[in-house]
């Protein structure tokens, strides 16, 4: 008996590799009206990158390679057209045991408007894509709306154009909030690993809660308070600063030179921007290594306490330990460490309610 994969025996895995038929007219997403967010100079560096190639450079090896993935990066606009395609090209295409190719290399479509933002379709591609596809999202009629179009998490991404029917509109999008974009600083689960598309990472769930830019400055394994990084972080325009690498440090100790000294670099050049420390979200699927997570919390309550000690008032303390402490702790991870969807949306709960009382503070 000759037996059948997935893809042929639900019609609903089979992806279609090209737009078929349908008339597109091609948008480069570089050029206006488009609104591109979470990236370091979009128009002109030649891939979709996060941080300035020198500052890359001089934090590690490793954050310059990673800090060339899109994680975070959305392109925002409006359109009454009734299908919306996107054509990609790749520089790296990201494949990983811990996530699914629409994560790694795909796309996510939402809808902007008055009470929220809606997801709408993936923008998948055929599994054996190497390093280029494109899709199509048929829409719910033909009238205006703003949307949003979220980057994959761990592909390097060259082009992106967007397909809309020949003579519809393309306007600018829906605004975010005016406050300035929220900084998010740490490890994968910043990143966005093991997330089942780009859209759930929980930085992006914020920012769809909060109407806000943010950006996503997460290196997986490898965000360990290094000054250069920081020095640069400081430098950015921001409304919240979360400090989220608990896990990346390598040793307590590590952790103890490093947290408090990434603070005051932030502080300096941000004196009344509200600063959250977050501690690592793993103890119930860890417990073998309480003792050692526990050492790591001690160090960031210290640099909490130290900070409140010193007369700021706009820095918060969330301890992981919180975030899945539910009936279904041991669900809410893919692998132990690196959360899954519902553990996302719980670390954009216990995250996104402090950042929205610490801007209600503020106003």
């Amino acid at each position: 008996m000759e037996l059948l994969n997935n893809m042929e025996l639900d019609k609903n895995m089979i992806v279609n590799t090209t737009i078929g038929d349908t008339e597109v007219v091609w948008h480069d997403v570089r050029r206006a009206p488009f609104s591109l967010h979470g990236f370091h100079d979009p128009q002109n560096m030649p891939f979709f990158c996060r941080l300035p190639l020198d500052v890359a450079k001089a934090t590690s090896e490793e954050v310059d390679q990673l800090s060339r993935e899109s994680a975070g990066g959305r392109v925002r606009f409006s359109t009454d057209s009734p299908y919306i395609a996107i054509r990609v090209k790749f520089l790296v295409v990201g494949r990983d045991s811990h996530l699914t190719l629409v994560s790694s290399a795909g796309f996510d479509l939402y809808t902007d408007g008055e009470f929220g933002s809606r997801y709408i379709k993936e923008l998948r591609m055929s599994y054996k894509m190497e390093d280029s596809y494109e899709q199509i999202a048929h829409l719910e009629g033909a009238f205006m709306r703003s949307y949003t179009i979220n980057f994959p998490v761990h592909s390097v991404v060259e082009r992106v154009e967007i397909g809309l029917k020949p003579g519809a509109s393309l306007k600018e999008p829906m605004p975010y909030r005016n406050l300035n974009p929220i900084l998010f600083y740490g490890s994968s689960i910043v990143h966005g690993t093991a997330a089942s598309r780009p859209g759930c990472i929980y930085p992006a769930v914020i920012s769809r809660e909060l109407n806000m830019d943010f950006r996503n400055i997460g290196f997986s394994g490898n965000a360990k308070g290094e000054r250069a990084t920081a020095e640069w972080m400081a430098t950015l325009p921001m409304s919240v600063f979360v400090s989220d690498y608990d896990y990346n440090a390598p040793t307590v100790e590590h952790l103890e030179k490093t947290h408090h000294a990434l603070y005051e670099t932030i502080r300096e050049k941000n004196p009344d921007v509200p600063y959250i420390m977050v501690t690592r979200p793993d103890y119930w699927t860890r417990a073998r290594e309480y003792d050692h997570i526990l050492d790591r919390r001690d160090v960031i309550m210290r640099s909490y306490m130290k900070a409140r000690e010193t007369g700021d008032k706009n820095v918060y303390f969330i301890d992981g330990m919180s975030f899945f402490a539910t009936a279904h702790q041991y669900e809410m991870t893919m692998d132990g460490i690196h959360p899954n969807d519902a553990g996302f949306l719980k670390m954009a709960d216990g995250i996104g309610c402090v950042i929205k009382h610490a801007l209600e503070k503020r106003n």
